[in-house]
């Protein structure tokens, strides 16, 4: 056979039995193999031959990067094609017959590989495990894992990895930044907006020159002479709103509380006082700071009064609002504050009944140190973990001692004192120990008066004493010797 016989073989006659493949590379190829006595002694016959071969190549594989980018042209192993058709005469058929099937596999399966393989020799193209993971997370992001599923997600794995130990602050580190934002937290300062401020939907209406001027007269007022326990912080863009924070004064049954308050300037401001909002956490510690949030003072015109007791225009403050909520509302028997109860305070019934309210005052003020703690409001975060983390050892001994029977307010003493104490009463030795002194700050004090305290007070402080003991803990106070008596008690239960 010749050159032009591999390159286009003629038909074959009508009476042979033929099967026609698909393109001249298939069988021109096979043919060259598999028939070598077919091209003859020339070498231009070969030379031909390979020729064929390789432009055949390009095109069945040009036909199969189509198929593989998803063009497909219908065409099947063993279907006939306009030019490229190829008839086999029965003696070739026969000795062909037994590679047939063979080689037509090979194609077959050659052709399912090289949607893989063929394209990939011709490029640079590696498997991208990121990427992949990527793809995988934009089609399952709006779907809610289970527990459990998402540990075996490979991205999610990735992303936990890459959140290593050294990404997370130790608990030291934790309780040194807040002990420095403690430190440096100012006593009145600029916001930009008070999100959660009380007031904060609550529009001012139409402010003129004048207005602007007395409140910021009254700005520096505050950065200038407020006391140190009191802390402000005043909205850049609502000149109208304020919040401040006061500190429980000690011997009261507000010690070491802190108590937040909202208040807004009216456009009449100062013709009209300012309006005050106490955040009470639906607990009414006060008579004059009721659980719904009013302030009741005569200075801010919500209780009558007579004088310098009333708001005056030209003389009354912001600062002075402050103080006297301070001073006034927050001290030492707040019972006195009702109307008309200040008539019994010089007879024992009064005062039976102001130490019982004391008590319950001073729970409610734990109570509400819980409240801030869990959620501090908007601009006040670092001054609550702060204070709480340093005064959070004395809240918990006032705690302890007035457990043991001790008045709410009273001076609780330091461990040194306890210790001379001991040390004072062992040295006197047992001929003393049968007379021992009452403490001036028991409860025996009350005893005149027929008061005994309920067991309920020493039943809700034993609560209240854990939760805080919880959340102090968390805000690095000094609580190792309330941990270790805890502790020592859980052990022979334990046993």
């Amino acid at each position: 056979m010749d050159a032009s016989e591999c390159a286009a073989p003629p038909p074959s006659s009508k009476n042979q039995p033929s099967i026609v493949f698909q393109g001249d590379f298939l069988m021109g190829s096979l043919i060259c193999r598999r028939y070598p006595h077919m091209q003859g002694g020339a070498s231009s016959s070969s030379s031909s031959c390979r020729a064929a071969d390789a432009a055949a190549w390009d095109a069945v594989q040009q036909q199969k990067r189509q198929r593989c980018q998803g063009s497909s042209s219908g065409d099947k192993v063993g279907s006939c094609t306009e030019n490229n058709s190829f008839k086999a005469s029965e003696a070739e058929l026969q000795n062909f017959d037994s590679g047939e099937i063979e080689e037509e596999d090979y194609y077959i399966d050659d052709e399912d590989e090289g949607c893989y393989d063929d394209d990939n020799e011709g490029s640079d193209y590696e498997f991208d495990e990121s990427d992949f993971n990527q793809q995988l997370a934009d089609k399952f992001d709006d779907l809610d894992l289970p527990p459990g599923v998402e540990a075996s997600v490979p991205w999610l794995q990735k992303a936990a990895t890459d959140d290593g130990p050294g990404n997370f602050k130790s608990m030291s580190e934790i309780e040194d930044e807040i002990g420095k934002k403690y430190k440096f937290f100012k006593q009145f300062d600029t916001v930009e907006d008070f999100s959660d401020h009380h007031y904060a939907n609550k529009p001012v209406g139409k402010t003129g020159k004048e207005w602007t001027k007395r409140i910021q007269h009254d700005w520096k007022l505050l950065e200038n002479d407020l006391p140190a326990s009191i802390y402000v912080r005043v909205s850049e863009n609502r000149m109208d709103l304020l919040r401040a924070v006061m500190i429980g004064p000690q011997g009261t049954p507000y010690h070491d509380g802190l108590f937040f308050f909202d208040a807004q300037f009216p456009a009449s401001y100062p013709a009209s006082p300012p309006i005050v909002y106490y955040h009470s956490g639906g607990l009414r510690l006060n008579p004059n700071l009721y659980a719904c949030g009013k302030v009741c003072l005569s200075l801010l015109g919500t209780w009558e009064g007579h004088g310098c007791e009333k708001w005056n225009s030209a003389h009354s403050t912001m600062l002075q609002v402050l103080i006297s909520i301070q001073a006034l509302v927050l001290n030492e028997k707040p019972y006195f504050n009702e109307p008309g109860y200040e008539t019994y305070a010089n007879n024992a019934s009064g005062q039976r009944t102001a130490l019982e309210y004391n008590d319950t005052t001073f729970q409610y003020s734990c109570r509400t140190m819980l409240y801030s703690l869990r959620r501090a409001p908007q601009h006040f975060e670092d001054l609550v973990a702060g204070h709480f983390r340093e005064r959070g050892r004395a809240i918990l001994a006032a705690c302890k001692y007035y457990m043991e029977g001790n008045k709410v307010g009273s001076m609780v003493p330091d461990e040194d004192d306890e210790d001379k104490e001991l040390e004072s009463a062992n040295a006197e030795g047992s001929s003393s120990s049968s007379a021992v002194k009452p403490k001036n700050n028991q409860v025996d004090l009350r005893a005149g008066a027929g008061v005994v305290r309920p067991a309920s007070f020493k039943t809700n402080m034993e609560v209240l004493f854990e939760e805080l003991l919880m959340e102090f803990n968390v805000k690095g106070a000094d609580t190792k010797k309330f941990c270790a008596e805890k502790l020592k008690k859980s052990q022979p239960a334990a046993a």
